[in-house]
């Protein structure tokens, strides 16, 4: 693997969830293996006046900016860079690799599929139409798909792998299967004493069973669904972690109705998920579509089950009934799998938290990144 040295391309590479935090995952994997990692993001393609978006219609028209500078500027800066690169004096080859919106590079990992998950939302006409960004992704993702930009498609699933065949019939390039890891140093049980004090600072009672959904984009994740599920169950708090305020101010209107304001804890954009999955029961992501949820691998490190609807990531990592439930995507499903955590005593409570870790920590970014070597050493053999 010493002869090779990885370009990865991405909007940004930091931690935290999402594709940045992939990058950045995978770039200290490759710096432990002693592969020499290089970036390209948004700032090298001159984005970097571009402000971070925001909410409402302003920043709905700020991120359809930074889509298409990074999709369009971004992929002729991009080849420039990797031309200049591949001529390096270190003796080692250049395997480039694309997480987002860039029409370049050697690999391209396909972290969603937007006309699938479009499709599982319902509407899917509407839902193209009204949004100028996704009608610009989709018609750039058919270009993607249909050249030899890429020499190489990575899904993070095998049933993503199977949704890009049946949406693109004409894609030209193989497409691999290597799922997405997680930091199980970083991402760990909690201690008694550590796990008393998240609790508390989310306001969850000792004797309630506390539910914890992470995510940005609540409609697709399903977190109406585990408000209405958890307003029957009055023993079950949730704390909603992600969001805009003005999201936040959706979610207070309807726990309203609800009557369950004081059981609907609202953190929303935090920088680390790990207090919330310290203090958490289970994770709830019934989610209409994932490419690979990254928080599902997290909350198993943690020794959290997690009850989620059978999309992305999920069918492969949990085993129904000992680390999670896989359930409907229906109010009656998501109660069903919220009342299976409330059910657990002390004993199961236990068991399913050790069976969550060590599913988790056959997943960890290392043996990930292995995979990407050994695919990018391939490529490397073989120059087009």
């Amino acid at each position: 693997m010493t002869n090779l040295r990885i370009l990865q391309i991405a909007p940004e590479i930091a931690p935290g969830s999402g594709v940045g935090g992939v990058a950045h995952h995978l770039e200290e994997a490759f710096a432990r293996a002693g592969v020499p990692t290089e970036r390209f993001t948004l700032a090298d393609a001159r984005g970097a006046w571009l402000p971070e978006p925001g909410p409402g219609v302003r920043g709905r028209l700020v991120l359809l900016a930074r889509v298409v500078w990074f999709s369009t500027v971004g992929t002729v800066l991009a080849r420039r860079r990797i031309a200049r690169a591949r001529h390096g004096t270190d003796g080692r080859a250049l395997v480039s690799v694309c997480h987002n919106d860039v029409v370049a590079g050697d690999v391209y990992v396909n972290h969603g599929i937007l006309r699938v998950a479009m499709r599982a939302r319902g509407g899917y006409a509407w839902r193209m139409a009204r949004n100028p960004l996704h009608l610009f992704t989709a018609a750039r993702d058919a270009a993607r798909y249909r050249g030899r930009t890429h020499r190489v498609v990575v899904n993070l699933t095998s049933a993503e792998r199977d949704a890009l065949r049946a949406t693109y019939p004409r894609l030209r390039v193989p497409a691999v299967v290597i799922g997405n890891g997680v930091d199980v140093a970083r991402f760990a049980p909690p201690t008694s004493a550590e796990r008393a004090a998240a609790r508390a600072a989310a306001g969850v009672p000792d004797d309630a069973v506390h539910v914890v959904f992470v995510g940005h984009e609540f409609d697709r994740k399903g977190l109406d669904l585990v408000l209405d599920a958890a307003a029957d169950l009055p023993d079950v708090h949730v704390s909603v972690v992600g969001g805009t305020p003005d999201m936040l101010a959706d979610v207070r209107a309807r726990v309203a109705r609800l009557r369950t304001a004081d059981r609907v804890h609202l953190a929303g954009r935090v920088p680390d998920p790990r207090p919330w999955l310290h203090a958490a029961d289970a994770l709830a992501l019934p989610s209409a579509y994932e490419a690979n949820a990254l928080v599902v691998l997290e909350a198993l490190a943690c020794g959290v089950p997690v009850v989620a609807t059978p999309v992305g990531y999920a069918p492969d990592v949990l085993e129904d009934g000992r680390t999670g439930w896989l359930v409907d995507r229906t109010v009656d499903g998501v109660r069903k799998g919220l009342a299976a955590v409330a059910a657990l005593d002390d004993d199961a409570r236990r068991e399913a938290s050790r069976a969550a870790r060590a599913t988790a920590e056959r997943h960890d970014w290392d043996a990930v990144a292995r995979r990407y070597l050994a695919l990018a050493a391939e490529l490397a053999e073989v120059r087009p």
